[in-house]
């Protein structure tokens, strides 16, 4: 990334403006500034081993309900802000209660019987966008409420926001000496800890921590890609000024960490050649990224003849679907997949003897997952996922019974991986957004979308993964407005064709479905327009996109 950490005098270019205009730093940018800086070089030192990773990870299943119920005592019970306290009170469940009715049921049975008692948030009630509403009960999930009490944080990262606002979530660095554990394990389950890494994403918090594990890790990233340019005008200056203290921390503590450089989406070849480059030496190169940005990366490097056969992929931020890691494994890559967020950092870890192409083991040592299954509720499908946090060294919110906007396919069963071999046996898999595009009257789910702009279209028209795009735009005046972004470079084509198309494809049928695409059809939607699929402030190609008018932020999913 061009100017984002210069050297003044090995490069003689000029500093990028360290304020730019309308996003001067507040007095807690500062502090926080401060306290990320002063923590960094004494954390850079450190480093973990497998025999403390193997302990930790024993030591958690082993107390896991006793962590649970510490979690709760202190941070819910013990704070009287918490939401999750008033919707336990008006379930009548004291700590005692709570006791009780885990060594009865488990941590999970006793997440479920409260889930029935009303005891969870809705991701939009946990982000604040509508009030919590328990019979006659009505209140609301103030900024800060989710935090884990008593923590000072050095960053604060956001939600993504894909389909709606985004949340401030603060973040511990203590965390990473922990978090360095379970990414070392995850290592040596692949045999993968002399792998060369490398990261593509964006500025912010995400690549910043995942830097630091894995310099914890004696892993420290070769080099750091970044899909944007951090001193951009419009982007805050936070970004440059962390990315600047992360260096100096690394320089402290005798640490040479890697200067971001700038590759956009639209021109992957810079880490084509430097994934090359990798493989020629005889090593294994292993690069962090976005689904969509390993796909355009393989199709780069296939486009200019350059072999990616050997390379490994880190994906996640997005759907990982079978088009898109078909895309990567005709290259002779290998993709891990990961789930995560910002408020919850690695949910899961890529299996490597999938059914599914992400297909993944939960780490319930600090998470517990449920789903409403028959007990449905307002703006949860039955298989919407209820995250709980369960170690709280390792909470970066307090998460309980919290929907996050996803659902998934939760299963128990035996794959020989050595992940499974370390105590993760709970899998999940065909992970979506149950999150809706509703335009004209109609509603389709995101998951119903993704195949036909990922299967449909392109087996008719050609093109991959990633040449196909839903816009749906604000108007000024609330009039519905969906384009379907067709990209230029695979040639001509009839829109209409390409409309028709896709109307019959989610239309199939002569239930609800057709009553929908004929309602679309009749106000003209959607508009077939040749241009690239927007990519987002973060990175990402969307399957859906939302035009929002006046938004410029920079995208941090995990």
């Amino acid at each position: 990334m061009a100017n984002v950490f210069p050297d003044k005098i090995l490069e003689g270019r000029k500093l990028p403006s360290l304020f730019p205009p309308k996003n001067l730093p507040t007095f807690s940018d500062v502090v926080g500034g401060v306290r990320f800086l002063s923590g960094l070089p004494r954390l850079l030192r450190y480093r973990v081993t497998s025999e403390e990773a193997h302990a930790a990870l024993k030591d958690r299943f082993e107390h896991r309900q006793a962590n649970f119920l510490a979690l709760a005592k202190e941070a819910i019970y013990g704070f009287r802000e918490s939401p999750y306290l008033k919707l336990l009170q008006l379930a009548g469940c004291e700590f005692g209660d709570l006791e009780a009715l885990v060594q009865n049921e488990g941590v999970e049975g006793s997440l479920y019987h409260l889930y029935r008692k009303g005891v969870y948030l809705t991701v939009a009630e946990a982000k604040g966008r509508q009030p919590v509403v328990r019979g006659s009960a009505k209140f609301e999930v103030i900024p800060g409420a989710l935090a884990k009490p008593g923590v000072a944080t050095a960053l604060v990262g956001e939600s993504s926001g894909s389909r709606g606002s985004r949340t401030p979530v603060p973040i511990d660095l203590g965390l990473e000496k922990v978090r360095s554990t379970e990414m070392l394990l995850d290592f040596e389950a692949r045999t993968g800890l002399d792998w060369v890494r490398a990261i593509w994403a964006v500025p912010g918090a995400v690549s910043l921590r995942r830097v630091i594990s894995y310099t914890l890790c004696g892993a420290q990233p070769d080099r750091w890609f970044s899909v944007v340019n951090a001193s951009d005008a419009g982007i805050h200056s936070r970004y440059v000024w962390s990315i600047r203290a992360l260096r100096l921390g690394g320089l402290l503590a005798g640490v040479h960490l890697p200067r971001p450089i700038h590759v956009p989406l639209r021109d992957p070849l810079p880490i084509a050649h430097w994934t090359s480059q990798i493989l020629r030496s005889g090593r294994t190169p292993q690069l962090y990224t976005y689904p969509s940005c390993a796909v355009r990366l393989c199709q780069a490097a296939r486009d200019a003849s350059i072999s990616l056969r050997g390379a490994q992929f880190i994906i996640g931020g997005e759907p990982t679907t079978a088009s898109r890691l078909a895309v990567i494994e005709r290259a002779g890559a290998t993709a891990q997949v990961q789930y995560g967020s910002v408020e919850t950092g690695t949910l899961g870890r890529g299996c490597m003897f999938r059914r599914a192409p992400d297909d993944l083991h939960l780490m319930h040592d600090k998470f517990a997952v449920i789903q409403p299954l028959n007990v449905p509720a307002p703006d949860l499908p039955s298989q919407a996922l209820l995250i709980t946090s369960i170690f709280l060294p390792l909470a970066q919110l307090i998460l309980f019974n919290v929907s996050l906007g996803d659902q998934a396919e939760v299963t128990h069963r035996s794959c020989a991986c050595p992940l499974e071999k370390l105590g993760w046996t709970t899998h999940i898999h065909t992970i979506r957004s149950f999150e809706k595009l509703t335009a004209g009257g109609m509603t389709f789910y995101h998951a119903d979308l993704i195949r036909v702009l990922e299967e449909v279209l392109p087996q008719k028209f050609g093109g991959g993964p990633t040449d196909y795009q839903l816009l749906e735009i604000e108007t000024a005046n609330s009039e519905p407005s969906v384009r379907l972004f067709v990209h230029p470079r695979l040639g001509p084509m009839d829109p209409a064709q390409v409309r028709q198309t896709f109307l019959d494809a989610i239309g199939a049928g002569s239930g609800v479905e057709r009553v929908m695409m004929l309602v679309w059809r009749d106000a003209g939607l959607p508009i077939v327009e040749r241009e690239a699929p927007r990519v987002t402030g973060g990175g990402k190609i969307l399957h859906v996109h939302l035009d929002r008018p006046n938004r410029l932020s920079v995208d941090n999913a995990d």
